[in-house]
């Protein structure tokens, strides 16, 4: 008789349990930056709690998760950002059990995120509903990494050609930066939050962020030209999968297209990291024909970054979506009351 997951829950305090779990994610398809234990110890800084459920059998985990926890009102929510486990999907509907006794939240969040290469989980036969309410940006552009850079360029449309072409020809000095570049980057981040009207982290996070993924798992990667800051992006990588997830410039001589050049330099960098895939991480929640149709008119929220992640030669994909599994019905009423009134 095949022996009964035994239901385990840790905090990855010890390194010994943050060790195996990583490992685990590692292993996994799906793997994603954000399900590491590090992901935890670095949301858990800035007001989050965090824990690493999992099922194990034979002493070997076989499914689980990192969650993280944020308090509301009288109660907590349980999320699982761009993840969630299981070797076999039966093992699934015990995991959300397992979260549901771990945590005591009134619900979970679920955000599975890409399925790539199969069909997700039937979510909605476990339980789970469609949230109104996302974290994550459910739709993004996949770029395939498979062929030469000459393959890689002709997938782009004319315009991005021609800017890359121009950023390797204008003198921009491309380096992966220290931990003396943070300040830089800060700058040109806090400059295009103001610039773009979108919220942008502390100083403090992105210099965690740093310490806790870069080099590992990380690069941070600048431009300048003449010694001056011209752009800077963290471009990040696990298992099959790269993702650009915090990037800015600069609107000083923005005709050196130093966005292009560096782009094009952490795509390299994914590609000698033996990834298959670059993930250019949020666009706006439209099917691909609305996209095509707006973007040259709307700059709100991720539309103005649509306009530049268009032309790399991906392919657009949504994620699984965001769901929600209700654990307290009336405290999950006013949770919903509440996104309401704030619109």
């Amino acid at each position: 008789m095949q022996a009964k997951p035994v239901i385990t829950a840790a905090t990855a305090r010890t390194r010994a349990d943050a060790q195996a779990w990583d490992r685990f994610v590692g292993r996994q398809p799906r793997a994603h930056l954000l399900q590491l234990s590090d992901w935890g110890r670095l949301k858990a800084e800035f007001g989050w709690d965090w824990r690493i459920v999992t099922l194990k059998q034979n002493s070997q985990i076989t499914a689980g998760a990192l969650v993280l926890l944020k308090p509301l009102p009288l109660t907590k929510m349980a999320y699982i950002p761009l993840g969630g486990y299981a070797d076999d999907p039966a093992l699934y509907p015990p995991l959300w059990d397992a979260i549901q006794k771990q945590t005591a939240a009134a619900f979970l969040k679920l955000e599975a995120g890409l399925f790539i290469d199969s069909e997700p989980p039937d979510f909605a036969a476990m339980g789970f509903r469609h949230s109104p309410q996302t974290v994550q940006p459910p739709n993004s552009i996949l770029i395939d990494l498979q062929g030469s850079d000459d393959d890689l360029l002709r997938r782009m449309n004319q315009g991005t050609r021609r800017k890359i072409r121009i950023s390797l020809k204008s003198g921009i000095d491309y380096q992966h930066g220290s931990a003396a570049d943070l300040p830089a980057f800060n700058q040109l981040m806090q400059e295009t939050g103001t610039r773009s009207a979108f919220g942008v982290h502390s100083p403090a996070y992105y210099e965690r962020v740093y310490e806790r993924f870069i080099p590992e798992h990380g690069a941070l990667l600048m431009a300048r030209h003449g010694g001056t800051p011209l752009a800077g992006l963290m471009v990040f990588a696990l298992g099959s999968c790269a993702w650009y997830i915090y990037g800015a410039s600069s609107r000083l001589k923005h005709r050196l297209c130093a966005t292009y050049g560096l782009q094009w330099q952490a795509i390299q960098w994914a590609k000698a990291r033996g990834c298959r895939y670059y993930d250019l991480w949020g666009i706006p929640d439209c099917d691909e024909a609305a996209l095509e149709a707006q973007f040259q008119t709307r700059s709100d929220g991720l539309w103005g970054v649509y306009g530049f992640k268009r032309g790399w030669g991906g392919k657009v994909r949504r994620s699984a979506g965001t769901w929600d599994k209700v654990f307290s019905r009336p405290l999950y009423a006013a949770y919903c009351a509440a996104l309401k009134l704030q619109g």
